[in-house]
């Protein structure tokens, strides 16, 4: 992004105050991890039966969770149901509500516009707590940062019936694998507010690549363990390191390591932005002046 939009770029960042100086002068102001799984199995979900691509219990575990989200220096509109932890670095907020019960509007290359969950993820704080930047104690730059996971859609229908049950678990679990017939795990990074346009970086990995590269695998798994495969690369080589964020690894080594199994790794632009396309028939509650408000993603 800084080659395209000629920001200046003399050397590789190589603190988070490097980074998030960066990222400020990109004009960054949202951050989503922004996942569209599309795989679906031969056998759809049935009655009273939660069906994923990967751990139904740990999937469920963190989206009952409130959902929480690094809360950038742009936002002008405080939720109503938000607060803060009173603990830790203070980058985020909570919202009382699930995050498998929140759902935010996001964008991906090949699935265009959809609605994910605000599901919690330790990597929505640490992303907004290292690129924040101060100056004389006080924040004065850090992006919003969160999850806008749209599941396979077999998930989705599982958590609408979970939803139903007053977020009571189903007593049947299927873990979708060998049975998975098409599909492909769409999951990236998409980088808001730089004038160029939004710009989505990951991976497109398919069943079909997923299974060539790895057998016994899916597209989700395999993506996983690529990330982990990277982790424990880094790790050899700083053995005396200690507890460390993900934040805290060189990139470069740990893409070196899981670029082989990410199928298409792309960067795209595009002209999306949450207020695009948005129907005229509803009063909806939006800032038309800042489309990159958190209040413009939240789905009501």
């Amino acid at each position: 992004m800084a080659a395209d939009t000629h920001a200046p770029l003399d050397a590789m960042p190589e603190s988070y105050e490097d980074w998030a100086a960066l990222a400020q002068r990109l004009q960054i102001k949202v951050i989503h991890i922004a996942e569209r799984d599309t795989q679906v199995a031969k056998q759809r979900k049935q009655r009273d039966e939660f069906v994923n691509t990967w751990s139904v219990h740990g999937f469920v575990d963190e989206g009952l969770q409130p959902a929480e989200l690094g809360w950038g220096t742009h936002e002008r509109h405080w939720p109503a149901d938000a607060a803060r932890h009173g603990f830790g670095s203070d980058a985020a907020i909570y919202l009382g509500r699930p995050g498998i019960g929140t759902r935010v509007r996001s964008w991906t290359p090949l699935e265009g516009p959809y609605h994910g969950f605000l599901v919690t993820h330790a990597e929505s704080i640490s992303i907004a707590d290292h690129l924040t930047l101060r100056k004389d104690g006080e924040v004065i730059y850090r992006p919003t940062v969160h999850y806008a996971y749209h599941p396979c859609d077999d998930a989705v229908l599982s958590l609408h019936e979970v939803a139903g049950k007053n977020w009571q678990l189903q007593h049947r679990h299927r873990i979708v694998r060998d049975e998975i017939v098409e599909g492909m795990d769409e999951l990236g990074v998409l980088l808001m507010g730089n004038p160029r346009g939004v710009y989505w970086y990951g991976s497109r990995l398919t069943i079909e690549q997923a299974r060539e590269l790895a057998p016994a695998n899916s597209a989700t798994s395999l993506q996983v363990v690529a990330g982990i495969l990277g982790g424990m690369a880094w790790a050899l080589r700083h053995p005396d390191a200690g507890l460390v964020e993900p934040d805290d690894l060189d990139h470069r080594v740990v893409l070196e390591a899981a670029m082989p199994y990410l199928g298409e790794v792309a960067g795209v632009y595009g002209d999306w932005t949450p207020l695009k396309d948005r129907s005229p028939l509803f009063d909806e509650e939006k800032d038309i002046d800042d489309p990159w408000q958190f209040l413009n993603f939240r789905v009501t």
